[in-house]
């Protein structure tokens, strides 16, 4: 990016981020999440950094919340309650500490400079000032200079000391100053909650909302009825305390309630303790969105001083975020097993859930106008347990000057076949049944169903350029030596792969169905057909009328089994498989007795005791179906660890939600 863009860039992203602050902070009303906003700040951030001499006073990294409501009483901080630097990833963590470490080396700090790790409680900042020992203030964090008081509100919540106590040998100074966090406990968010529902009232949206719209509230006994609390992250006065460590236990012997922290004296021990944070946040009791580290030493930390609005010795690495925001560069069109093209979002590489990701899922033609997403757009990216993210929104704020609508291709961008809009169906389709792109995916479709490990996108490419196989039955041919013509394998590894091939050739007739690619035929539309025709060769001579009386199967499937097999180049793909050693066994007869007989069950997450697979073999043992997608003739969602979402259409459809527990309780009882 040149120093013009650059410019450019800046100054969408601060119109932006002042639009989306202002709305948050003193309108009350979000438009976009939180992961989303930190996503834009980040990259101005960056692009600042960059360019240092862009900084200007008015940039939103320069400032630290929004103004503070008329409605409230205002208060000038005694100090400026400064703003954190956020981080996403252990390589940008890396980055700020060996920033550190160079400005101290000529300290008579020991290094590694010794970090102060703590939970970044995600609720609403607080300055509280005693005098004498006694509560004489309390505001929110404001603009930073000015804050909101909210002292008969902050008085309100138990956690919150009227008078402090006096730590031993230690004497309280005239006026003390502590900072902190506010927050709902989840336990009792979710309590007040099904109160409110109950009475007929209007829930609260999260708990960081709650805590926020709580202790703004112009009424003090409308707070009171609120299940706040407060934990304490700062001493602001000089009891004599050197470092954070001891700051934390002094709080605490005044009164104050202070999260788990840690000292860590390197980068991997912090990164251990950020992974343990993550590990365990669901079972914290409060949301916690990240990590707070600092230098320990407060007199080093006060000489590293503040760049802008932000402590040089302090950051926020941030949890892995469910969304953040990218710039489409490309929309690509990639070439399905059936033909379909699937649009896909080329985006600049992008930390989100954990992972860089440079491609984000776009679904059909229909989404990509409903979003009217474009190339050069910023967009939203979510990603909730998904292997490859979603594109939420666009921003049209960033859309750039210029910008062209998205069309769909005219021709396959593989073959170059013109591409056809089947009557009823969303989806373009390449109509070449020859087309190179499905025919890789067709091997990689019955690979999968035969269980076959080791044949990876650029093996098969491989071997379909080189003429060593035309289709999935060809697998069963290869020898060792025609995988040495491929680039990557050697001997071993070409023996390898063939006699994990060899080991695969007697499959079940469900799984060899599914192989086969029918158009609308899954996992366990082949199991019903198995169950029910018990053969291949009766599946392969059944009638339209035999197939729609199989339980489960439409017409649509009917006639898709039906052109399916009736296609002279299919049968023969049948032969070939026979031909080459392929044993198909007979079908097995559903359980129709059970915890789920009847019943259809989802699986998103993952599971402790059970891999998905073996889930869904115990949905079936017991009588039911494991469904793929989630929809209103979905009887159950199983939710494990890091669902997809796949949980919140359950949610929204009113579906019975099981945990793993309720799983195998049920399971058990049948």
């Amino acid at each position: 990016m040149t120093k013009a863009e650059a410019k450019a860039r800046i100054a969408e992203l601060r119109k932006a981020i002042d639009k989306y602050r202002y709305e948050y902070h003193v309108l009350d009303r979000a438009t976009i999440s939180d992961a989303a906003l930190d996503s834009l700040k980040h990259e101005l951030y960056a692009l600042e950094q960059e360019h240092p001499d862009l900084i200007t006073p008015d940039s939103p990294t320069q400032r630290v919340g929004g103004k503070a409501l008329a409605k409230f009483a205002k208060v000038t901080h005694r100090r400026p309650m400064l703003s954190m630097e956020d981080v996403f990833s252990p390589e940008e963590f890396a980055a700020w500490s060996a920033r550190i470490e160079k400005l101290t080396e000529h300290t008579n700090s020991q290094l590694p400079t010794p970090y102060f790790c703590m939970p970044k409680v995600d609720g609403l900042a607080l300055s509280i000032v005693y005098e004498d020992g006694l509560l004489k203030s309390a505001a929110t964090r404001g603009d930073g200079k000015v804050g909101e008081d909210v002292t008969q509100n902050v008085k309100t919540i138990d956690s919150v000391p009227l008078r402090l106590r006096s730590p031993m040998g230690v004497k309280l100074p005239k006026t003390l100053e502590v900072r902190g966090e506010v927050y709902m406990p989840v336990k009792e968010f979710d309590a007040y909650n099904r109160k409110m529902k109950k009475e007929g009232k209007e829930p609260l949206v999260n708990p960081r909302n709650a805590a926020a719209g709580s202790v703004r509230q112009l009424d003090p006994t409308v707070t009171s009825e609120r299940p706040l609390a407060f934990i304490a992250w700062d001493l602001v006065d000089d009891l004599g305390q050197a470092r954070q460590h001891e700051e934390w236990e002094l709080l605490r012997e005044m009164g104050f309630k202070a999260a788990q922290a840690k000292l860590c004296r390197s980068v991997e021990e912090v990164e251990a303790f950020w992974r343990a944070l993550q590990e365990k946040r669901d079972t914290m009791g409060f949301w916690i969105d990240g990590m707070v580290a600092r230098v320990d030493d407060n007199a080093l930390y006060a000489s590293l001083g503040v760049v802008g609005k932000t402590p040089r010795a302090l950051v926020a690495w941030k949890f892995p975020a469910e969304e953040a925001t990218t710039v489409v560069k490309d929309i690509a069109w990639y070439v399905g097993r059936t033909g379909a093209l699937t649009p896909v979002a080329v985006v600049n590489p992008t930390f989100v859930a954990g992972t860089t990701v440079q491609h984000a899922s776009l679904h059909n033609l229909d989404e990509i106008e409903r979003l009217d997403v474009r190339v050069g757009d910023t967009v939203i990216l979510y990603k909730a347990g998904d292997i490859i993210p979603k594109v939420k929104g666009v921003l049209m704020e960033l859309r750039p000057a210029g910008s062209q609508a998205t069309k769909a291709p005219r021709k396959c961008p593989v073959c170059k076949t013109d591409v056809v809009r089947r009557e009823g169906e969303v989806a373009i389709v390449c109509p070449n049944k020859r087309c190179p792109a499905q025919d890789r995916e067709n091997a990689l479709h019955a690979a999968r169903a035969f269980d076959i490990e080791g044949l990876g996108p650029q093996t098969v490419s491989q071997m379909l350029e080189q003429g060593l196989v035309k289709s999935a039955a060809d697998l069963f041919a290869l020898k060792v030596d025609d995988l040495l013509k491929l680039e990557g394998f050697a001997d071993v590894s070409s023996r390898k792969l063939v006699e994990a091939i060899k080991a695969k050739t007697r499959i079940p007739l469900d799984r060899f169905i599914l192989a086969l690619g029918i158009r609308n035929v899954g996992e366990e539309t082949a199991r019903d057909l198995a169950s029910h025709f018990g053969s291949l060769e009766a599946l392969m001579a059944a009638s339209e009328e035999a197939l729609t009386q199989v339980p489960n199967i439409g017409p649509v499937v009917a006639t898709s089994v039906l052109e399916w097999f009736a296609d002279s180049d299919n049968r023969d793909l049948v032969a070939s498989y026979r031909k080459n050693g392929i044993v198909v066994g007979t079908g097995e007869k559903r359980a129709v007795s059970g915890a789920f007989a009847g019943r259809t069950v989802v699986i998103t997450g993952t599971l402790s005791t059970l891999s998905r697979d073996q889930a869904k073999e115990a949905v079936r043992a017991a009588g039911g179906k494991a469904g793929e997608s989630v929809s209103k003739k979905t009887d159950f969602v199983l939710v494990g660890e890091n669902p997809g979402s796949k949980a919140d259409d359950a949610k929204r459809l009113g579906i019975s939600i099981l945990s793993e527990a309720d799983f195998l309780r049920m399971l058990r009882k049948s």
